[in-house]
């Protein structure tokens, strides 16, 4: 086979870098420099395509500029966010630690700090809320540590088991506070933001989600085996860790919307928090008696939801399986068997339940109770006591 001549490979090449250069002139002169180069004087047509690609250009690169500030602006603004909500929250936060003996054969007794919980400062002179079984040992010497690393001695301890929140007192003046949200108002979907004691051993861990759920019931198992159901909590998909309990569930702008209470073991990003107006009635409360005073019906009762209230044709409301003699409810004349389909102007169902609605009261509030019973409604009025010492 003939090889080709030096003559046709330099022809070759020349052609090629021609074509380079014409490349490279579109490319930074436009196409009218071309156009002008190769002798066009009336070129309209190649002038108009010119135009129209010069301004495809401009506004394809305008969309990708302005898509790329855009995401980065959105980006910014949910950082400075969270930044916000946690700088204005966190100073408030504290570790909740409890002194542990432990018995060695050889060298006996020693003591020592481990951390097991969260807590928030609600007032400056040195209250503080956490959840009852984070403080529930009556054996144990219990301490709380600030952001700061100051460290001081728990004084008292207020428990409420029934809702799982405990009032804490120590000797302080002048501590930074939480402030609360209205946690009636929190929407599926809304920014939560979790700040804790991960694991009893990093303080102020910060985790952000949303709100996934309201008005859930939990059963939740303790150490030692003991149930207990929480009504009326929030979801989130933010997570919690072994030591979180305790702490501040709070929305984009820093207020605390829920006390982080749970999650769920085997499944990941399904956590849970008791409503900050559970906690404000009982708050309230404290403040005036100096202790925790909780309002009292005295009924054992069943949600009968929406969903049951078709299966067994029943009154939506709760249940009545048992009155507690000389109890509020009692003197009202509720009976076993009746359904209280409506407390004042607030319909008992799904998303208020009659616990729900009695926690909100203090004591000595009139009720007006609507009752079913046996197919016809009943108006009973009842007078909220404070739950009797044998039951607290």
């Amino acid at each position: 086979m003939k090889k080709p001549s030096k003559t046709l490979i330099g022809i070759a090449w020349l052609v090629f870098f021609i074509s380079i250069l014409l490349v490279l002139d579109v490319r930074f002169n436009g196409v009218k420099s071309l156009i002008s180069r190769a002798g066009f004087s009336d070129a309209t047509f190649f002038s108009g395509l010119s135009e129209k690609l010069t301004n495809i250009f401009k506004k394809d690169s305008s969309l990708y500029s302005s898509s790329k500030v855009v995401t980065r602006q959105q980006v910014v603004n949910e950082e400075s966010t969270v930044i916000d909500a946690v700088d204005r929250t966190s100073p408030a936060v504290v570790s909740i630690v409890v002194k542990t003996v432990n018995y060695d054969y050889f060298s006996g007794p020693t003591t020592s700090d481990q951390g097991i919980g969260t807590g928030f400062i609600v007032d400056k002179n040195g209250l503080i809320v956490t959840n009852s079984h984070v403080v529930d040992d009556p054996s144990g010497e219990y301490t709380v540590v600030t952001k700061e690393g100051k460290t001081y001695e728990v004084n008292k301890i207020h428990l409420d088991e029934i809702s799982d929140l405990a009032i804490i007192e120590i000797t302080a003046r002048d501590l930074p506070t939480v402030e609360f949200a209205d946690s009636d108002n929190i929407k599926v979907g809304q920014m939560a933001i979790a700040i804790g004691n991960a694991l009893g051993r990093f303080q102020n861990t910060v985790t952000v989600g949303v709100i996934s759920g309201i008005s859930r019931e939990l059963q939740a198992t303790g150490g030692l085996g003991g149930a207990k159901t929480y009504e009326n909590v929030i979801q989130t998909d933010a997570a919690l860790n072994p030591g979180n309990s305790g702490g501040p569930l709070v929305n984009s702008s820093g207020q605390v919307i829920g006390i982080n209470v749970a999650t769920s073991v085997g499944a990941d990003n399904i956590s849970f928090a008791i409503p900050v107006n559970t906690l404000i009635p009982i708050l309230e409360g404290f403040l005036i008696e100096g202790r925790i005073v909780r309002p009292y019906l005295g009924v054992t009762y069943t949600m009968i939801t929406p969903e049951i209230s078709e299966i067994r044709d029943m009154p939506v409301g709760a249940f009545i399986s048992r009155v507690t003699p000389q109890s509020p409810a009692s003197k009202a004349g509720l009976l076993r068997g009746d359904i209280i389909t409506k407390i004042n102007e607030t319909t008992l169902d799904g998303e208020n339940s009659l616990s729900q609605v009695i926690a909100k009261m203090k004591v000595g509030d009139k009720l007006k109770m609507y009752v079913d019973r046996e197919g016809k409604e009943e108006v009973l009025t009842a007078e909220i006591e404070e739950v009797p010492e044998n039951l607290q």
